[in-house]
């Protein structure tokens, strides 16, 4: 069917009390034998698919809607919407459903639904026989008429019969005309009635009033009225708001009346629904359902109607990006593209994703780039809002962006690092844009919502490219805090602010691997992010302690070798005797670290810290950590004299060389994943750094070492001393030798599947031991 007076877009209510989209097709009216009745069909446009079946009901009650809108509930909690695209189809249907009720097509709601016993019913049937009676529109009546309309709401047939009355009888009208009277006399009596008069027509819930309430005429009578609450001591000044301070900046002139009108309305709407209505809290549920239905509609037609404007939004975005701009103009523009945004929310997600693709193709995101860096808070703001609404919906349009600029923009100018020097610049003493672009910044690099398909890696590119020109922007001011043995600066502003950086890289710890491990070890990061732990702000000490621990919690020898010899534990116990027992956070976190190494048998940290700290940690007794750390070393130490005795007695040439070749064996056998292969055959990524060693190369110089290990004579007394694991460490590299480490990465995670020792490996399992270990994060 190809009749556009019948296209019709079909919606459900979810959960949420928001529109779902069910789909676009055609509708139609016939008798379903199946069903027994006419029945209402909708077919989808795109494959002729039944989106809808609904048997026309005698007792539904069906609402017809702003012309071209059909809405109605099948069942206690699932309303039905049928959008048309012409009023003509709309009213074509509207005259079949009130054909089969047996109502007149001139009702906007044919009838309610409501669970009554025989009585009720009885009496309704006899309300419906007589009208409601209005009393006369007179200033001496006032209270007359507020008693009626009260009784009228415990009634869903008198709510209907009430509704229609106001409307035949033209009533909003003359109570308005009441209320300019009242006010003119001052007559704050009758304007309390006219507040409660009100406020019960809009809980009669009728599209129709609304419509005369809500007419540019009336609208500001109809607030003037819930001005006056009884319970209040002075009223409110609702309308002072509407008329002098929020007045409407027209960025770009509107031609379309029509659409400048729905904006006014929307806008006036929305705020009696949010600020001069009693809170939603005093009503039952969705007892202003079609209130949230007019907004939600006129919404969706703003922005549908600006959409199909093209001319209109090309001249706002050559405006917005135009150098001559005045800032005031340029702050009028972002500020109607923040709430052309805002109503998009409302939009179904194929929808959706079409809007943003409009904004993009116009240049959405190079406007970004200069109303980010405009000198002008409420600018600045609503691009950050702006921004957000669009990485939330699609990150991938902002990564794919910024990919384009990494050959052709200079590094201070691409959008990426523009979000990261204005998170860092951020003067609100709340931050609380900074907050939102480190959310901003998060989403950018979580690798869940990275795509990846048979031609591209968005995660691989994504990540080297930030790693390549953006991360050094993002640490910049930690590292120019920390050049000495305190942090250079205290005042609360950096400390927040370096707060944000540390919990952003504490994110990319744990979701990045081979990236982030090559940052922190060519810029000794976490080193430098330890100074912090002297810091006098308890919660940037925690930061500092977090970022710790969520490279240990890794279990990764690769970084369990750089915190050894750096020593990076110093600063850590030195917090701890400076908290010197007290019971607080920092004194958890920090056992808290020391009882996951013991947990989980880390045996090269464990190590590490009883024979360098073990003497200081002994006189520590309301917790039992430091002693079970001191246990398990000793247990380690045992096993380790057991299996040189044994190796001793096996032969050093007969124990060693096995070994090797078992290790070597691993890594030849391994593979690495798309990532590491992808960031390792990437030589421009480190700058400092020889190219890597091929596979063959590898194999060539394990070879060679066996040789020579071989040939060797190491007498007995070296072998026990050093232990057979150890020949692999036995000359330290640099560091900073990131190739040697990452090689040794591979090994340490081949050995920790396999359930083999390396330097200080877990060696070997233990079922009883895992059967009590907690797990832990």
């Amino acid at each position: 069917m190809t009749d556009t007076r019948r296209r019709v877009k079909l919606y459900a209510l979810n959960a949420d009390r928001q529109w779902d989209d069910r789909g676009t097709g055609h509708v139609s009216s016939c008798y379903v034998e199946r069903l027994k009745g006419t029945s209402l069909l909708v077919r989808a446009e795109s494959d002729g698919t039944l989106l809808l079946e609904s048997k026309i009901q005698p007792d539904t009650a069906y609402q017809k809607q702003q012309d071209t809108l059909i809405v109605w509930s099948e069942g206690d909690n699932f309303d039905l919407a049928l959008s048309f695209q012409e009023k003509a189809g709309c009213d074509e249907i509207w005259e079949k459903i009130c054909q089969v009720q047996g109502k007149d097509p001139s009702v906007e709601i044919t009838q309610d639904i409501v669970e009554e016993s025989e009585d009720e019913r009885y009496d309704e049937m006899s309300d419906s026989v007589q009208p409601v009676e209005l009393p006369a529109c007179e200033m001496g009546r006032l209270e007359d008429i507020s008693e009626l309309v009260n009784s009228c709401l415990v009634s869903p047939t008198r709510k209907d019969k009430l509704a229609a009355a106001l409307e035949s009888q033209h009533y909003i009208k003359k109570l308005l005309n009441l209320f300019q009277m009242c006010e003119d006399t001052e007559n704050i009596e009758g304007l309390h009635h006219l507040y409660e008069i009100f406020k019960s027509i809009f809980i009669l819930n009728k599209n129709t009033l609304f419509e005369t309430m809500f007419a540019d005429d009336t609208i500001f009578d109809v607030v003037g009225c819930l001005e006056y609450d009884p319970s209040l001591p002075q009223p409110k000044k609702h309308r002072e708001y509407l008329r002098e301070l929020a007045k409407f900046r027209e960025a770009i002139p509107i031609k379309n009346k029509d659409l400048l009108a729905k904006i006014h309305q929307t806008y006036r709407v929305q705020y009696i629904q949010d600020i001069v209505l009693p809170t939603p809290s005093v009503y039952e549920d969705n007892l202003l359902s079609t209130l949230s239905s007019f907004i939600f509609f006129n919404k969706v037609e703003i922005v549908k109607l600006i959409e199909e404007d093209e001319r209109f939004l090309t001249d706002l975005f050559k405006l917005l990006m135009d150098s001559k701009t005045p800032d005031v103009k340029r702050r009028d523009l972002v500020l109607f593209l923040k709430e052309f945004c805002n109503f998009s929310q409302n939009l179904q997600p194929q929808d959706k994703d079409a809007f943003y693709k409009t904004l993009v193709s116009l240049g959405i995101l190079p406007a970004l780039e200069i109303t980010l860096s405009i000198d002008d808070q409420k600018t600045k703001t609503a691009s950050i809002d702006i921004l957000t609404y669009i990485v939330e919906f699609s990150p991938s349009v902002v990564r794919d962006y910024t990919l384009q600029q990494a050959n052709n923009t200079e590094e201070e100018q691409m959008l990426l690092n523009i979000v990261i020097e204005q998170m860092l610049r951020d003067r609100d003493p709340e931050l609380g844009g900074a907050v939102q672009l480190m959310g901003v910044l998060r989403i950018l690099l979580d690798p869940e919502s990275m795509l990846a398909s048979v031609n591209k890696s968005e995660k691989a590119d994504f990540l080297n490219f930030f790693y390549k020109h953006s991360v050094q922007t993002l640490i910049a001011p930690l590292l120019d805090n920390t050049t000495g043995e305190t942090p250079l600066k205290e005042d609360y502003h950096t400390v927040q602010l370096l707060g944000l950086v540390l919990e952003l890289l504490s994110f990319c710890v744990e979701h990045h691997t081979y990236h982030i491990k090559t940052c922190i070890l060519n810029k000794d990061l976490l080193r430098r992010i330890l100074v912090l732990m002297r810091s006098t702000h308890t919660f940037l000490v925690l930061g500092a302690l977090r970022f710790m621990r969520k490279i240990i919690a890794l279990k990764d020898e690769y970084y369990n070798r750089y915190i050894i010899k750096g020593n990076l534990f110093a600063p850590v116990i030195d917090a701890f005797l400076r908290n010197n027992g007290r019971y607080n956070l920092l004194d958890s976190a920090i056992l808290e670290l020391f009882e996951f190494i013991k947990l989980e048998d880390i045996k090269s940290l464990c190590s590490h810290v009883v024979e360098n700290y073990g003497k200081i940690l002994e006189d520590v007794e309301y917790v039992q950590t430091f002693k079970a750390l001191r246990t398990r070393y000793d247990q380690h130490q045992d096993k380790l004299k057991e299996r040189d005795r044994v190796s001793g007695s096996v032969g050093v040439s007969e124990a060693v060389v096995p070994s090797l070749l078992r290790s070597r064996y691993r890594r030849e056998a391994r593979q690495p994943d798309d990532e590491e292969e992808m960031w390792f055959n990437d030589e421009d990524e480190l700058e400092d750094e020889a190219p890597l060693d091929t596979a063959q190369t590898h194999a060539h110089h394990a070879l060679d070492a066996i040789g020579k290990i071989v040939e060797k004579k190491v007498s007995p007394t070296a072998e026990v001393a050093n232990g057979p694991s150890r020949v692999l460490s036995a000359s330290p590299k640099p560091q900073t030798d990131v190739q040697g480490l990452v090689d040794y990465d591979g090994d340490s995670d081949e050995e920790e599947e396999s359930g083999t020792s390396g330097t200080s490996g877990t060696s070997g399992t233990n079922e009883e031991r895992d059967a009590k270990r907690p797990r832990l994060a």
